[in-house]
């Protein structure tokens, strides 16, 4: 996996650098500033982390995602970690039409 690759499956906006310039984060999709791992068998989230992805979202004015790839090779497993109370709003939009 490469994250050029992760956010052309997406169809994400990649970020130069890998956000080490103006545009924090790996790339924007959506309303999201996402950060891409791809692990081989786990991934630890913790605050850190999370702050992280939090703060270069603010930066860009989005919400936080973190995309994780897990899988050495064959069969990957992609998981998205984004808040509840957006994953909420998301069930609220669907669930209204």
């Amino acid at each position: 996996m490469s994250e050029k690759s992760e956010s052309k499956r997406l169809g994400a906006k990649m970020h130069k650098n890998s956000g080490r310039g103006t545009h924090k984060g790996d790339a924007t999709w959506e309303n999201f500033t996402v950060d891409f791992k791809e692990v081989g068998k786990s991934f630890t989230l913790n605050k850190d982390v999370w702050a992280k992805a939090t703060t270069d979202a603010i930066r860009n004015n989005n919400d936080p995602a973190i995309v994780v790839v897990i899988g050495d090779s064959g069969i990957k497993t992609r998981l998205a970690v984004i808040e509840m109370s957006i994953l909420e709003q998301l069930i609220g939009d669907i669930t209204s039409e």
